[in-house]
């Protein structure tokens, strides 16, 4: 069903965490501008980006529990209130709304790339079928907004044709380029109940395109599967370029506890796994990350680089958005790169 470049890499089932949290954003916090229900009851899973001495972060919103359908929601912030931003009031706007079969149940998960200078969003689409109990295809799929002074869709990507029928979710995608192209990161749930860790081509320039269209990916392959005490793991953070290579943070979940831990790999120039940190390094240990809609959730989608450190956002038990760092020559001796 798909090709396969995976090597067998060492991990054990231990954590050494070494991510200095730094606080949390709540959802009374925030105040949802241009909505009646000026306050979200969750808000959660954020990617962010920093420059221009602000700290831009585009977070899944959630108004009421009944269908837990979501928007994607901005939240700006001077950078010097970075270290403090847990006593902060801010106020959310409405970025990306569910319009479209593809998305109309709600919009979840943003990962922001910055692609030859063009800000994207990758987020998962629940589509028309999601609480259709007849349908168990195509459940949720990868859709990308890219911004032009507003934020537009622009393309859904979906499997090549001949395995589309074999798919019921495509999740924790973001998208990144590559000397050859677009690549998107995305993992695949199949009806062998099996989850997959995949890297696909995509053959079309998604920067200059001016309609929505369905993109058809190409090669999708296998770059890493989960160990026997997983139950899955899953995509978290885009690339962050550290000397000639790239870290990525990515999301674990256990088969006994079914608790939440992260890892990062680091990818050379060609977006193939040359290194993984040998255990966890991170798991749910402060009470934000361990109570909340999803007990023990830690859902890594944003990453940076600033000076000597790479700064980490994530969901903390589908509740709040959360905010560490990692030193980035400790997670490197870690990883004997």
């Amino acid at each position: 069903m798909f090709s396969h470049v995976e090597k067998n890499f060492h991990r054990e089932n231990r954590t050494v965490d070494i991510v200095r949290r730094v606080g949390v954003i709540t959802p009374g916090n925030l105040r949802l501008k241009g909505h009646p229900v000026e306050r979200p009851v969750s808000a959660f899973n954020p990617s962010f980006i920093i420059e221009d001495g602000k700290m831009v972060i585009y977070a899944r919103v959630i108004l009421g529990y009944f269908t837990y359908s979501s928007i994607i929601c901005e939240i700006t912030l001077p950078w010097e209130e970075y270290e403090e931003l847990s006593a902060k009031k801010y106020e959310a706007e409405i970025r990306i709304l569910p319009d479209s079969k593809y998305d109309m149940w709600g919009a979840e998960d943003p990962r922001i790339s910055v692609v030859d200078g063009k800000r994207f969003i990758t987020y998962c689409g629940r589509t028309i079928n999601y609480f259709n109990q007849s349908v168990w295809v195509e459940r949720t799929l990868p859709i990308v907004a890219r911004y032009d002074g507003e934020w537009k869709k622009v393309c859904v990507f979906r499997l090549p044709r001949e395995i589309r029928g074999f798919l019921i979710s495509d999740k924790d995608a973001f998208i990144f380029k590559v000397s050859d192209g677009y690549k998107l990161f995305h993992r695949l749930h199949m009806k062998d109940n099996n989850f997959y860790l995949v890297v696909s081509d995509v053959d079309k320039d998604i920067a200059t395109s001016d309609d929505f269209v369905e993109i058809e990916v190409k090669n999708p392959t296998v770059v890493l599967r989960k160990k026997d005490f997983e139950d899955k793991i899953g995509w978290g953070t885009p690339p962050v370029k550290v000397d000639d290579f790239y870290v990525l943070f990515l999301h674990s979940v256990g088969k006994e506890m079914k608790k939440y831990r992260i890892f990062a790999v680091a990818m050379d120039e060609n977006m193939e796994i040359i290194g993984v940190s040998p255990h966890y390094i991170m798991e749910p240990k402060e009470i934000y990350e361990r109570y909340g809609d999803r007990p023990y959730a830690i859902f890594p989608c944003g990453a940076q680089l600033v000076d000597d450190r790479i700064i980490i956002s994530y969901g903390a038990a589908d509740s709040v958005m959360a905010f560490g760092e990692v030193d980035v020559n400790e997670l490197l001796s870690i990883m004997k790169i």
